[in-house]
């Protein structure tokens, strides 16, 4: 199929197709850390224009980090539903990500929610397919307060919010924002997110300065600890980096491990926002 440049994405939106290509490649491995069969059936089959990310140099490492994220969250997920087999899940920047079916379609009792702008809501709605059962599409920003209605609707029942890769992209006075939010309207909800360092985000759009992904990311910590200064109730309940546990596909990089582990960079960090009513 020739490709297309999907034209109602851009910016941000636009760096759903980064992960995407990434999983789809990461898939295809032998030892692959996910298995995603929607990522690679896009990446071939939709037509959609990669050409600006295969001009993206991807070396072994950034493939791996990249893919351990995603694991990472989809562990947290699996965790949080073990934990709470009645859970809503707010998958907060799903782009084209089949989460829901990785980690929960099984699940007969979670309530499942994508939420991501409404164009990649909309191309999304064309590639994968509409709602429905158990899953739902949530077609705004994070940062409105709309979507906050559907998900109030199911409370008490347990919610986790996931957002890989989204923070980065905002300022802190919207993340601060958010996160207040959240704590008041959601009290008692989980939050997994991965936070930057300053050099980080330097260098992250240092990296992609030639392509069109150039300065988007923004924000960016040095600890998690800092959100907890932000209010009362926000408390940090554990975080997770590439080298605390052994992982076969960085053994090579085993070099690396003493940096990482001193100065804790790209970390996914896991909050809760709050005491649930009652």
């Amino acid at each position: 199929m020739p490709e297309t440049k999907p034209e109602r994405l851009s910016g941000v939106a636009e760096t759903l197709l980064i992960p995407l290509y990434m999983r789809a490649l990461e898939s295809q491995r032998p030892d692959a850390l996910i298995r995603d069969e929607k990522a690679v059936a896009l990446v071939t089959q939709s037509g959609l224009d990669f050409s600006q990310v295969r001009q993206i140099r991807m070396p072994e490492l950034l493939n791996v980090m990249r893919n351990l994220f995603t694991r990472e969250f989809d562990r947290y997920a699996r965790d949080f539903i073990g934990r709470y087999p009645e859970a809503v899940v707010v998958h907060i920047g799903c782009g084209l990500d089949s989460r829901f079916d990785r980690v929960a379609a099984r699940d007969t009792y979670v309530e499942w929610y994508d939420l991501d702008l409404p164009d990649v809501i909309a191309l999304r709605r064309e590639l994968l397919g509409e709602a429905g059962g158990r899953y739902h599409l949530l077609a705004c920003s994070v940062l409105e307060d709309v979507w906050l209605d559907a998900v109030k609707g199911h409370s008490p029942r347990p919610c986790l919010l996931l957002a890989e890769t989204v923070f980065v992209y905002f300022t802190e006075a919207q993340v601060r924002s958010l996160v207040l939010k959240l704590r008041d309207h959601v009290p008692g909800a989980e939050l997994v997110f991965d936070g930057w360092r300053p050099f980080e985000v330097w260098l992250g759009n240092r990296y992609l300065a030639g392509s069109l992904y150039a300065g988007l990311m923004r924000w960016s910590l040095w600890r998690g600890q800092e959100l907890e200064g932000w209010g009362s109730g926000i408390h940090l309940l554990d975080e997770w980096g590439f080298f605390d546990r052994p992982e076969p596909r960085l053994d090579r990089f085993r070099w690396m491990a003493l940096l990482f582990r001193l100065f804790k960079p790209m970390r996914i960090f896991h909050f809760q926002l709050g005491e649930a009513a009652g």
